[in-house]
């Protein structure tokens, strides 16, 4: 994602942010845009019609109403659709992104994505997360999990810019590189 796109992201992040915490429902709030990224994730369809200049103002919402009426709350939908009012509807992923970002920071709460190969337990789950709060000195812990079956074996974890490849391809990797130099 662009940087122009996070600091257009950005203030609406931060004054849905607001908004949530006015009204108390930090935690709610927070949740329902979980699911609403979990969605946009999978859905392909729903991301390319919210995106799509061609399509009107009024069949977005229309949509949006059908999809979420029942399932978030009312100031997470009026906010879809101020976003489709504007015409930024097509940032909601990164609008999510960041507003989630700095609800984890005032949680002191790290995001950790892992790759893995095959799922992970609750147990290594459970074990991955402690020491990720020993590494990282935070509170909390998400875990946002991948299941990649190239890796062959281990996992690959991501803190921000830092990377934890203990993956059999990874391995592999190094020691085709090494043997390479040699």
């Amino acid at each position: 994602m662009s940087n122009q796109m996070y600091r257009i992201a950005t203030p609406y992040a931060e004054a849905l942010l607001a908004s949530a915490r006015k009204n108390d429902l930090l935690p709610k709030i927070t949740q329902d845009l979980s699911i609403i990224l979990e969605i946009l994730s999978h859905s392909l369809e729903l991301r390319s019609m919210l995106s799509n200049p061609m399509i009107n103002i009024l069949t977005k919402k229309n949509i949006l109403q059908a999809l979420f009426k029942d399932q978030i709350d009312i100031l997470i939908l009026n906010f879809l659709f101020v976003l489709v009012d504007r015409r930024r509807i097509f940032l909601l992923d990164t609008i999510i992104e960041k507003y989630l970002e700095l609800t984890y920071a005032i949680d002191s709460t790290v995001v950790a994505n892992v790759s893995t190969a095959i799922e992970f337990t609750a147990i290594q789950q459970s074990l991955i997360i402690e020491k990720i709060k020993t590494m990282t000195s935070s509170k909390n812990v998400k875990l946002v999990m991948h299941i990649d079956s190239s890796l062959m074996g281990g996992f690959v974890l991501t803190i921000g810019s830092k990377v934890i490849d203990t993956s059999l391809s990874g391995k592999l990797r190094q020691i085709s590189l090494y043997l390479n130099r040699v």
